[in-house]
């Protein structure tokens, strides 16, 4: 393959000259922003940063005394136990529901239907998103027109979950069915059955046309697309189509919640979510209470992965609590989640590109289809991110065109998931372009550098879908060519060896991603710090740790500010009475904003505690710091403990303090972390059966503060990608009735499925995040799609362009190559 040189940067002519314009460009771009002084620290001055920290709840965890939301059951002695009712038909309309025995059985409190008036039949969205919700609202609590099996539609409150299921079994429901349809092509054919009358569905997307059961139509467009198409040589314009499937969640611990009401009249609900301050806006507006009268608690999380940002039960529990009169827990099973709750989108993709004759990308054209399902709860936003994440990996192509359509069909719900449609964008834009580069002659490598993001572009593909510029970025940490690199030594891509036998073919993948660190303008995390009399501190913060270890990250940043130990410091979070606001666990931001609130409120803390030690100490404010669990001098050397700040502020005879300490965050900025997948496969041509020999993984989260705890969210992500490459999956029957209903159906990977893998942690520096840190939990699940279809058109020359990659489909390429 030819050899390519890279193209200069946006602030480079070939020559190697600063181009005037450009430079008038940089030095105006409104995104810029001062870095705090102390913010940069090398490896030598950090006390408490890149240190392996042990999560603080992971003992608990692994000897069982970590407790989630079933395990809180204890509290209540007269807890009820609930059960939801769902719909056995994809579209149509519950006419009556017949509760009448389930109703006469000794042990059961409540049954409610769409009917009762403890169910709001107020339309909103479950997703758990910024005010107003980016998302239609389409939901109802119980559901008369159901639009997939698996709709709720009503729902019991018994002694136990046994009389719960004896019950539901005695219920009996008359529907009136219509045609469902399953494929979102053919559910935009006018003569198509319609799932939505338009004035059913409030807060409506730009673009919908429910009568086309089209849930939102967007378009952007950067340069002119066609007149760059239409100059280049056929030869050179590449066009390739791809398709993903339903993902589930798979998260350990199902969706939980305990509602009941306190002594106080208050409506109070401990449950497994990802966005607490959300769902106690959307509880009190939905039910039409103040907010506050609800409080919302989120105790340990067997993980969420986006399914837990919606709320998705808790009205339910709500309603029954409300129509029982006592504490109720609505418990899913694993059956539920793996049909009745939320999914990764499918979508279908076209991607073309025209590239001149020396390597350089002209025009980049992507389209999604995204499969909607039956509601439209984080549709139009996910389907944004299928192109605004995996484009700005190439922001120098002059002419750039977005689309996409998002439609309904009687399936179950997408939603927010891991990744929220870039491992989808991904597969399509990183295939695409491996593609382009084998069939053009040149190195899948040196093509993308020459054409791939760096330090100092202006990345403008993020918004191309937006009007304005004001969220556009300016890339100021970029470790995307040493991750290649680096990933490239550890799979020893220069050196593969190839097997002795004839119809057994070795190939490597590579993949470069990207994703975002938080919602650009659409974020805020808050934080409070007490001090305690003996030096020790209280962290309040309303991040949610979600199983990734942040509520151990956020004592180390504090830590880091304040000179104390990790140790030192209690992290309360995520209690909506308790704790400050935060916008919750989603779209990477916990350690970029709820961090950055976090070092804010800490060094405000800071300066009252150095306040303290200039009086104890008689020194000017100016000669003093912290660290080593004092304020200390950088003159004198002299110090004094935080344990002695501490009991004098609080106790001292002349002046008294509580030390206190606040911050919040938000930002118009979103730094994107990068990466580089790496996957060496073995392919048997005879059959299609492929092994892989291991996966290679280099990650640019800027100062990574655990590496322990980064490296831990680059191998569950790794595996949450390698799932969705391989296995896994949804499928229906020609009713939609689902036929995967759990783990083993699903055929999720286990450990002992797992290849090798080799995890790099490439440092930069961020300049807007908190030490240097940006995100890292979302960024590995995009990658092991491109490249494990990538390694395989390397092994074998065939392409598998659909998800799941499977023996059968490669046997069906290399078919269709041979006949």
């Amino acid at each position: 393959m030819s050899n390519l040189e890279e193209t200069p940067g946006r602030n480079e002519r070939p020559d190697g000259n600063r181009a005037e314009e450009e430079a008038t460009e940089a030095d105006a771009f409104p995104g810029e922003s001062e870095e705090a002084a102390d913010d940069r620290k090398s490896r030598d001055e950090r006390e408490h940063l890149t240190e392996d920290v042990e999560k603080d709840d992971a003992r608990k965890i692994v000897t069982g005394e970590a407790r989630y939301t079933a395990d809180y059951r204890d509290r209540f002695p007269e807890l009820a136990e609930g059960k939801v009712i769902r719909s056995e038909i994809a579209h149509g309309y519950v006419r009556d529901i017949d509760t009448s025995e389930a109703e006469a059985m000794d042990g059961v409190y409540a049954v409610i239907t769409p009917w009762d008036d403890v169910v709001p039949d107020e339309a909103y969205s479950s997703s758990g998103q910024s005010y107003p919700e980016p998302s239609p609202w389409d939901l109802r609590v119980l559901r008369e027109h159901v639009r997939y099996v698996g709709d709720p539609i009503a729902a019991i409150a018994a002694t136990d979950t046994e009389t719960a299921d004896r019950a539901a079994r005695t219920i009996d429901v008359e529907y009136e069915e219509l045609e469902p349809v399953f494929d979102p092509e053919a559910a935009t054919d006018p003569d198509a059955p319609q799932l939505f009358d338009p004035d059913e569905v409030e807060n409506k997307q730009h673009g919908a046309d429910y009568e086309r059961n089209l849930e939102s139509h967007f378009e952007g467009e950067r340069g002119d697309v066609e007149r760059a198409f239409d100059r280049t040589d056929d030869d050179r314009v590449i066009e390739t189509e791809w398709e993903t499937p339903y993902q589930s969640h798979c998260v350990p611990e199902p969706h939980t919640t305990i509602a009941h009401t306190d002594e106080d009249d208050r409506y109070s609900f401990i449950t497994a979510t990802q966005v607490p301050f959300h769902t106690r806006r959307q509880i009190a507006h939905l039910f039409d209470v103040p907010i506050r009268d609800v409080r919302v608690t989120k105790p340990r999380i067997g993980a969420g992965f986006g399914a837990k940002q919606e709320m998705a039960i808790e009205p339910i529990a709500f309603a029954l609590h409300l129509a029982a009169d006592r504490p109720v827990k609505l418990e899913m099973t694993r059956r539920e989640e793996f049909y009745a709750l939320r999914f990764r989108h499918p979508m279908q993709m076209r991607m073309r590109t025209a590239v001149d004759e020396d390597g350089t990308l002209d025009a980049m054209e992507l389209y999604t289809l995204s499969n909607s399902g039956a509601y439209g709860t984080h549709g139009m936003t996910v389907a944004n991110n299928v192109g605004t994440k995996p484009l700005p990996l190439y922001p120098r192509v002059p002419n750039v065109r977005f689309e996409g359509d998002v439609v309904h069909t009687n399936l179950p719900m997408g939603a927010a998931m891991r990744g929220y449609g870039a491992p989808q964008g991904h597969f399509a834009v990183e295939s695409h372009m491996d593609e382009v580069a084998r069939r053009l002659d040149f190195d899948p490598i040196e093509f993308r550098k020459r054409n791939a993001v760096r330090e100092g572009d202006i990345d403008r593909n993020v918004t191309i879908l937006k009007d304005g510029d004001r969220f556009d970025r300016e890339i100021r940490s970029c470790g995307l060519r040493e991750c290649i690199e680096r990933g490239k030594e550890a799979i020893g891509y220069d050196d593969l060896e190839q097997p002795a036998e004839p119809h057994r073919h070795r190939g490597v993948g590579m993949a470069m991603i990207a994703q975002g660190s938080g919602v650009a303008g659409r974020e805020l995390g808050a934080a409070q710090i007490k001090m305690n009399e003996d030096g020790s501190f209280h962290l309040q913060v309303g991040g949610v740790d979600t199983g990734t270890g942040s509520d151990t990250m956020v004592s180390q940043i504090a830590a880091e500010v304040l000179g104390c130990e990790p140790t030192d410091i209690v992290v309360i979070s995520s209690d909506t009475d308790l704790t400050p606001f935060d916008y919750g666990a989603y779209a990477s931001s916990t350690t970029y904003i709820s961090g950055q609130a976090v070092k804010e409120a800490a060094e405000d803390a800071r300066e009252r505690l150095v306040h303290w030690g200039s009086k104890m100490l008689d020194e000017p404010v100016e000669n003093l710091t912290t660290g080593d669990g004092q304020v200390y001098s950088e003159v004198t050397g002299d110090g004094v403990s935080l344990e002695e700040i501490g009991y004098e502020a609080t106790y001292g005879h002349d002046d008294r303090e509580h030390i206190l300490g606040k911050g919040n965050h938000s930002t118009d900025e979103s730094p994107p972390p990068y990466g580089a997948q790496f996957v060496d496969v073995t392919v048997n041509e005879e059959t299609g059966e492929y092994e892989i020999n291991e996966m290679a993984f280099a990650a640019d989260c800027g100062v990574a503060i655990n590496p322990a705890l980064v490296e831990g969210q680059i191998e569950g992500g790794e595996h949450m990608s390698l799932e969705y490459a391989t296995s896994g999956g949804l499928e229906f029957d020609d009713e939609g009735n689902p036929e995967v209903l759990g783990f083993r159906q699903y055929g999720m990977p286990r450990t002992t499925d797992h290849p090798p893998m080799e995890t790099i942690i490439v440092e930069t520096h961020e300049p807007t995040g908190p030490f240097g840190a940006k995100s890292i939990a979302e960024l590995p699940t995009n990658g092991v799609p491109p490249a494990l279809s990538n390694a395989i058109r390397d092994a074998v020359g065939v392409r598998v362009n659909s998800l799941p990659i499977t023996a059968d489909a490669v046997k069906q390429a290399l078919d269709e190559r041979d006949g």
